[in-house]
């Protein structure tokens, strides 16, 4: 179950801005990564493949957090704490291509695009400054 992104941060997360997600290694050490993603008003929505660590990371343990900075204003940031609560499969990439859009790009279908998956994460908890 999400919960709402406070007004405050919400344009943090509405906006085209790059985010960097954390995931949780084996060895419980912490993975982070800059990525596109999208926020549905109920959920955050990335595009990844199977193939990589972070997939795995998610496999064995769904938590995962989201921190996202004002490019305008760096100190102006938020945090969503949440878990994987969906995998989707995204075998012709449509969803990468609607990111790489979002992110200012042309149409774009990625070489990976078989191995394609939206990762969903739940909103569980919003801080920041």
């Amino acid at each position: 179950m999400s919960i709402e992104i406070p007004e405050k941060y919400r344009h943090l997360f509405e906006n085209a801005n790059f985010g960097s997600l954390g995931t949780v290694r084996p060895d419980d050490t912490v993975q982070v990564s800059p990525m596109w993603f999208e926020y549905d008003g109920e959920t955050l929505r990335f595009t990844h493949t199977t193939k990589r660590a972070k997939y795995r990371n998610l496999q064995r343990n769904p938590s995962m957090s989201l921190a996202v900075m004002d490019p305008d204003k760096p100190v102006h940031y938020a945090e969503a704490r949440g878990r994987l609560i969906e995998v989707v499969p995204d075998p012709t990439g449509a969803f990468y291509d609607q990111l790489h859009r979002r992110y200012g790009g042309e149409g774009m279908i990625p070489p990976d695009a078989a191995d394609r998956v939206i990762l969903v994460m739940s909103i569980e908890k919003v801080n920041g400054q």
